[in-house]
């Protein structure tokens, strides 16, 4: 594009250019910053982007621009603006070099992760960006394949302290993956600024000029291009004619009278262009060759003004490359593809091949099917899910055998979820159904459904679509259908109470426990089918049947590591397990594993619930800045992918430190949250929570209501262990002790069984609070013994507040102290607030005065801050630290260099001694 042309398309664009010039400034002085130009097509977006490089010295500028044609191709877009900087990929952390690796397909591999992708690019502009300050431009964005947009959205969204920019222009972000980030509105021209630009190209009178400047809106693109070509007369009383159509059909308009004026090679050959993406010429000249188009064509098109044929091949616009596309009858574009599928290298680039022909096709074909299947098989490796979704899609149409396309279709919805894409899913799902499914395809459909379901919303509608599936599968496929029952109890307990039309938790159980699993000797199995049959015997008998089940399940887990596919599936369920049983070890090291093979596999979609899962053992093992560290991740995360925070979370923390207003305000809000999705899980743990708050306050009446409702749901596999001590403690302590014998029933028959520390000290706290004299006291050592044995320090602290004040009502004042002073200390390091200050008043109580705690050095720093400063001192790299939290090295660095400001140190050596103060 020359300069004359630049100057001309930015007539009136002062305060857009003002813009871009900051965007420059910001990344040449270290800090990133992401800039989407959105309107409509021709308003002048792409003038703007060409503004850019002129305007960048001693910036490096890298380019993209989607392509409608490509829109399935996984990562083109993507691979189109990383590719001049590959070279540096060797210096990227070696997972994050292997999933880049894979998707651009320059290695082979397990389908990478698209957030693992996005990490990798995040790093590798980091890394160019600290060479020499980096400009991203991204034309037509709209028009990006998904994996690639999804990935740019998750760099623009994590940049910060980088010398990056990234520039997008797209039509409707509204609707697209860049939605939410910062953006500026590119409008149509001034009048004054249109009147002159119109000048600039033609001379018209007034009247005419203004009439052609309302019709166009001020769209500079139409004011240049419409007029081209046009009579005075057509220009004075023909131009309105269709100005009620959009202004992106009138520039193509505009666009096709000037592709009409030219002979019908030029015309093929401009079509051929339109077609071939990429923009090769060798690949564009080897196919008009093969269509008999001579030198002279191309002589034509290019004096047309409409191509540019370099040293790459170059529309004037893209809406020129649209208008030529749509200008084309079918016919003559299914003989430009097959010629394009003729000239293309089937072993360099088998994949537009398959596409080509795919086009090209007059009637099913299944040699063309086979290809694209094939296609699709090595686009999944590529992690390009989208893609092979769109290659099976494409070959469900050119299947004639009825049972192969409806697989195909099957496969295709499989595909679409996976790329996460639930809606086409659901679309290809109905095709598969309608087709000629066996039995197994159509257990398999009705697994996708639950899976979709379950995936999107996890909320009461997946548990009966996965039961239903799994019932069917039994005969069908053992492996699979014991898997599927698995998943449907996942389904289950996050339904909770909410679980209707067939897929209780209960009903899941019962359908294990009654189906015929053939010959199977406990000791050869593996840990998740202990875990299925543990939980179906718990469930249907009683914990005294199921007990050592589960047992054996955790110790088979913990010894023998489920893959990293089993992890992400079931993990959480033994995690729910550890807790339900009171297993304060196997809780601890299987959320931290978890955790771990998230993150290690970049599975962003299961990592908000290993962190929730893992922020609860964390926090209640008295760690608190490692979890509000958690907490930070998990906002990050969520922030990343899009996802929604747990509201249990916000609530959890408000009621911790006893912010009593807005815990108060979170009850309420959480509950209604969590009803409207459907996870009555959530909405158990809300109770719970409640009933934790209101016991710290005193308000007995309130704690015990929050607690029976949860108490109501036994079968929740975790919170049963803690709602009962809640339920005991405020109905004794309200006056109402009969009301706890549902309770300690329960806690005695998971305690007896399980025969854990946890669950014995939690079972004689309890008891001692409906024991009276000496029995009680004995109870009360014994809780303090067994608890103390435990890594989760709150019930430990709590138990020592309960004895403190049992002493107290004694009259035994000076015992009282040394357990109210043990508690108060453990309390308030654990920032228990509410339990802190009860435990004061019963030490005020007893005579003894108790500062309240004041503000401290943890309250200046922000939870990401602290995080990253313990990550620092446990002599984590930049590099590593930056993986774990989604953030760049170079982000980190920024980081802590406030956190040294803050703490008033320069190293991380003196780091590690002041960690303790945060």
């Amino acid at each position: 594009m020359s300069s004359d042309v630049r100057a001309d398309r930015l007539h009136g664009r002062r305060h857009e250019c003002e813009s871009l010039n900051t965007l420059i400034a910001t990344v040449r002085a270290g800090r990133s910053q992401v800039l989407v130009l959105r309107g409509e097509a021709g308003v002048g977006k792409s003038a703007l982007l060409e503004y850019l490089p002129g305007r960048a010295t001693g910036c490096r500028v890298l380019r993209s621009a989607g392509v409608e044609s490509e829109i399935e191709l996984a990562y083109a877009g993507l691979h189109q603006l990383c590719a001049p900087v590959l070279n540096d990929l060797e210096e990227l952390p070696g997972p994050q070099r292997d999933a880049l690796g894979t998707a651009f397909g320059l290695s082979s591999g397990p389908p990478p992760d698209r957030f693992l992708v996005g990490l990798a690019v995040l790093s590798l502009l980091s890394m160019v960006g600290d060479q020499q300050p980096l400009i991203c431009l991204v034309d037509d964005a709209q028009w990006l394949d998904q994996a690639s947009a999804q990935t740019l959205a998750f760099v623009a969204r994590r940049l910060l302290a980088e010398h990056v920019g990234v520039v997008f222009a797209v039509r409707e972000p509204s609707e697209h993956a860049l939605s939410g980030l910062p953006d500026l509105l590119i409008e149509g021209l001034s009048g004054a600024d249109a009147r002159a630009l119109l000048d600039s190209v033609i001379t018209v009178d007034d009247r005419v000029r203004d009439r052609i400047v309302a019709e166009t809106r001020g769209n500079p693109l139409a004011l240049l291009e419409l007029p081209r070509g046009l009579t005075a007369a057509e220009l004075a009383f023909g131009f309105g004619v269709q100005s009620d159509l959009p202004t992106a059909n009138l520039i193509e308009q505009g666009f096709l009278r000037r592709l009409a004026a030219l002979p019908a090679p030029s015309r093929e050959l401009l079509l051929t262009a339109a077609v071939e993406p990429v923009g090769d010429v060798g690949l564009l000249w080897r196919a008009v060759e093969r269509l008999g188009i001579g030198p002279a064509a191309a002589t034509a098109a290019a004096a047309s003004g409409l191509i540019e044929l370099g040293g790459q091949v170059r529309f004037r616009h893209p809406l020129v490359r649209s208008a030529v596309y749509r200008a084309a009858d079918l016919a003559e574009l299914q003989r430009v593809h097959r010629v394009l599928a003729q000239v293309t290298d089937p072993d360099l680039d088998p994949d537009r091949r398959a596409w080509h022909l795919a086009q090209a096709a007059i009637q099913p074909d299944e040699s063309v099917a086979g290809e694209l299947e094939r296609s699709a098989g090595r686009a999944q490796t590529r992690g390009g899910l989208a893609a092979a979704a769109a290659f099976l899609q494409a070959s469900v149409g050119l299947t004639l055998d009825p049972q192969l396309r409806a697989n195909r279709a099957l496969a295709a919805a499989q595909s679409k979820n996976l790329a996460g894409d639930p809606d086409a899913a659901l679309n290809l799902l109905a095709m598969a159904r309608a087709g000629a499914l066996d039995e197994l395809g159509r257990a398999r459909a009705d697994l996708l459904q639950g899976q979709i379901a379950y995936a999107t919303r996890r909320g009461s509608d997946a548990p009966p679509l996965l039961l239903k599936a799994a019932k069917q599968l039994e005969r069908l496929d053992i492996q699979l259908a014991r898997e599927t029952y698995l998943d449907a109890f996942s389904a289950a307990l996050f339904a909770g109470r909410l679980a209707t039309g067939g897929g209780t938790i209960v009903e899941v159980a019962q359908a294990v426990a009654a189906a015929d699993w053939g010959d199977q000797t406990t000791s050869s199995r593996r840990g998740c089918d202990l875990l299925l049959d543990g939980l179906a015997l718990v469930i249907t008998q009683g914990y005294p049947a199921g007990m050592p089940l589960l047992k054996q399940a955790l110790t088979a887990i913990r010894e023998r590591p489920m893959s990293d596919e089993e992890s992400l599936r079931w993990l959480w369920l033994a995690c729910r397990i550890a807790r339900a049983i009171g297993d304060d070890v196997s809780w601890d090291e299987l959320t931290a594993r978890q955790v771990q093979v998230a993150r290690r596999a970049g599975a962003l979609s299961v990592l908000p619930i290993a962190l929730t899962e893992r922020f609860s053992a964390v926090l209640f093992s008295g760690k608190l800045g490692e979890a509000m560290s958690l907490v930070a991740e998990l906002e990050a995360v969520t922030e990343a992918t899009g996802s929604q925070l747990s509201p249990h979370i916000a609530f959890l923390l408000a009621t911790w430190h006893a912010r009593e207003e807005e815990a108060l305000a979170l009850i309420k809000a959480s509950r209604q949250d969590v009803i409207q999705r459907g996870e009555g899980l959530w909405l158990i743990a809300t109770e719970w929570t409640s009933s934790v708050f209101f016991n710290s306050l005193g308000r007995y009446e309130d704690a015990l209501v929050a607690a029976e409702r949860a108490a109501e749901h036994p079968w929740d596999l975790g919170l049963s262990t803690w709602v009962s001590p809640e339920l005991v403690e405020a109905a004794v302590r309200g006056g109402h002790p009969e009301r706890a014998a549902g309770a300690m029933a329960r806690l005695h028959e998971i305690a007896d069984t399980a025969g854990t520390d946890w669950a014995l000290g939690i079972e004689a706290r309890a008891k001692a609070l409906l024991s009276q004299g000496e029995a009680a006291e004995a109870l009360y050592l014994e809780a303090i013994e067994r608890l103390g044995r435990t890594c989760v320090v709150v019930t430990l602290a709590r138990a020592h507040l309960l004895y403190g004040e049992w002493l107290r009502r004694q009259g035994r004042r000076v015992d009282a102290r040394t357990q109210l002073r043990t508690a108060h200390q453990l309390l308030t390091d654990i920032g228990m607030d509410g339990y802190a200050e009860r435990a004061r008043r019963e030490l005020l109580a007893t005579g003894e005065t108790v500062r309240k705690r004041t503000v401290d050095t943890r309250d200046d720093f922000t939870a990401q801050e602290a995080q990253i400063a313990r990550l620092a001192a446990e002599g984590r790299t930049n590099p590593e630290i930056g993986a774990e939290l989604f953030i760049s090295p170079r982000t980190v660095e920024w980081h802590l260099r406030k956190v040294f400001g803050k703490l008033g140190v320069t190293s991380r050596r003196e780091l590690r001694a002041a960690l303790p103060q945060i």
